[in-house]
């Protein structure tokens, strides 16, 4: 019991980064041992995949009849979007300068990389289309989340236009959110163990020399992650929020590292929650409705990644760098980062529909992917991270604007 209540007297982000780097010194110590560990990596981020489906349907429902007035959350979702469009289009500009800065491209051996076709491409029809589900329990099972999001809209709205008589199911909705945000905390408990197996087994299966083999394309990914999140990031929060920083770094260490070794936003989901109410202090209306979201559509590391990457793929074979080049790369890099699917490496698959738009052929794009994908995880898990930050970066902006920022939590991360 000593030891427990040790245990559990260590602040989380603390025991999480010690698991990191626990993780990181086992894997090149012993890292034939790493597979044997590698169970508690599955059975954590199965039990955060379970829980991110019924926190999307349910927690913006009730986040929608939380807010009750229709005008306030015209206003909610108009800040929310605009955020997001706004740190997406930032996001594809860093990556398009560092790439121009580093040159990563420039003698690249493409030739010796093995071609990936990357199937046919999504049509924006059926984006849109897919948006509204044919069947809610199959979208449920499938963890669709454009279509989640829609319903959940749909529920919501409809409970408040109910009146009275929506009373009842906005209780309802209010106590099953409670329910699992509780759940949640209890599977957080589980991260150190998560992380540490999840550490091991990536640095041992790829290698510490992963960076090596591609080696300025690495840099420029570590270096437009850092930028979106010191710089871009940072600025938003003082410059448009007006709050210090260090508190909310401090309070969202444990989202970034789930984030970095799921590399999925939509799996750093449940934990980005809890942290924005715990340790930021937001307001459930507002992480409930806006986090959600932004696992949808605030892919600030990927939209580096596609600008930094097209711009990669572009030195590599000698595309003249024209102004309406950088424009083009810029505005279908922004779209394809918002249509991206929140999954590990799924921003290589959108590359096909930016370098289309530049005049490189499919069967150039599937060199790239295939010089790239031996390679993405640990690249992918990095560029996870600035999204992870740009969500709950809005989550809180949002939150100050909308007055529903609880100052006295948010400056308590500080004292941990």
């Amino acid at each position: 019991m000593h030891v427990l209540r040790m245990w559990f007297g260590i602040a989380l982000w603390k025991r999480v980064l010690a698991a990191l780097a626990l993780g990181l010194v086992f894997a090149l110590v012993w890292p034939s041992a790493a597979p044997s560990v590698m169970f508690m990596g599955d059975l954590f981020v199965r039990a955060i995949r379970m829980l991110v489906a019924p926190i999307v349907l349910v927690t913006i429902a009730s986040g929608i009849t939380a807010l009750a007035d229709p005008k306030r959350l015209g206003s909610l979702g108009g800040r929310t979007i605009g955020l997001f469009a706004f740190t997406t289009a930032i996001a594809v500009s860093v990556g398009m300068l560092v790439a121009t800065l580093v040159q990563p491209g420039v003698g690249a051996p493409l030739g010796t990389a093995a071609p990936h076709a990357l199937g046919e491409a999504v049509t924006p029809y059926q984006q849109l289309i897919g948006i509204i589900p044919l069947n809610i329990f199959d979208a449920l099972a499938k963890g669709d989340m454009l279509a989640l999001i829609f319903v959940a809209i749909l529920i919501g709205v409809g409970t408040v236009v109910a009146g009275e008589a929506g009373k009842p199911f906005a209780n309802t909705l209010q106590s099953l959110s409670e329910v699992l945000l509780k759940v949640v905390g209890i599977v957080m408990e589980a991260t150190p163990f998560g992380v540490f197996a999840l550490i091991a087994n990536a640095v041992a299966a790829n290698g510490a020399a992963v960076f090596v083999n591609v080696g300025w394309l690495a840099l420029a990914v570590v270096l437009g992650s850092l930028i979106q999140i010191v710089v871009v990031h940072s600025l938003i929060l003082r410059l448009l929020a007006k709050l210090p920083l260090l508190p909310f770094f401090r309070g969202i260490v444990d989202a970034l590292v789930v984030a970095f070794s799921t590399a999925s936003s939509s799996a750093t989901l449940p934990v980005a929650m809890r942290v924005s109410e715990k340790n930021l202090g937001v307001g459930r209306s507002i992480f409930s409705t806006v986090l959600p979201l932004g696992a949808s559509i605030g892919k600030d590391g990927t939209a580096m990644y596609v600008g930094l990457l097209s711009m990669f793929a572009l030195q590599a074979f000698g595309v003249p760098l024209t102004p309406q080049v950088y424009g083009m790369v810029l505005l279908t890099g922004a779209l394809a980062a918002f249509g991206t699917a929140p999954v590990p490496s799924a921003s290589l698959f959108m590359l096909a529909a930016v370098l289309s738009a530049v005049g490189v052929s499919p069967e150039q794009t599937a060199l790239v992917v295939g010089f790239v994908l031996p390679f993405d995880r640990l690249l992918d898990m990095t560029r996870t991270v600035p999204s992870a930050c740009a969500n709950l970066t809005v989550a809180t902006t949002v939150a100050r604007w909308e007055g529903e920022l609880d100052e006295a939590i948010y400056r308590s991360a500080d004292d941990d």
